[in-house]
């Protein structure tokens, strides 16, 4: 039984790599907001598109060929699920910011492809989670644009095997480092947090 669950493994991970190829990845965007711009804005409200044109898979593969792979909720509208999931990281990373200027953020997001549960078990060091979206910042009172859009690609390494098991336990969930990692990036767009800027190279999807 031992020597099968082995050799299926093996298969597993030659299936990851014929269907991923190793290759440079990044959380990247142009320009970001200044701070002395961004400390009089107030964040009134979050708007999160995500078409319907945007393809989904719920295919039981290591690597969906799609625009949408989310699987830790229930199976439902995906679309709706990933827009609560930006929404709120959207919304934790532009928080500090109390001027007086009330502002919109519009987010329109391209790609949300998280890891499937499948790939998720696997105890090799892979995996990517890939959040693309373009971003701007409107004024509510007159409609005006005021930064943006801008095109944001928030990509960075997923955890699998042994050490999400163990993020698990310590109440980390795919959502929760989403969320944080969007979190973290729309705080260095909008100028009051550290620049999350970065390339890395790792085998993924």
């Amino acid at each position: 039984m031992k020597k099968i669950f082995t050799k299926l493994a093996a298969l597993s991970l030659v299936s990851l790599l014929s269907a991923c190829a190793g290759g440079t990845f990044e959380t990247m965007y142009d320009t970001s907001v200044s701070a002395e711009v961004a400390r009089n804005w107030r964040v009134a409200d979050v708007n999160v598109q995500v078409p319907r044109t945007l393809s989904v898979s719920e295919a039981h593969v290591l690597v969906p060929k799609a625009d949408i792979v989310w699987r830790e909720d229930p199976a439902g509208n995906r679309y709706e699920q990933v827009a609560r999931i930006v929404e709120a990281g959207i919304r934790k990373g532009s928080k500090s910011l109390n001027g007086r200027q009330a502002i919109r953020l519009d987010v329109t997001v391209a790609r949300f492809h998280a890891m499937t549960l499948e790939a998720e078990a696997l105890n090799y060091d892979v995996g990517v989670h890939n959040i693309d979206f373009t971003v701007r910042a409107v004024d509510t009172k007159t409609g005006a644009v005021l930064a943006g859009p801008t095109p944001v690609r928030a990509e960075f390494p997923a955890l699998t095997g042994v050490r999400m098991t163990q993020a698990r336990l310590r109440g980390e969930t795919q959502r929760t480092q989403i969320e944080a990692h969007l979190a973290h990036v729309i705080a260095g767009w909008l100028g009051v947090g550290p620049d999350p800027r970065a390339r890395f190279t790792r085998l993924g999807g």
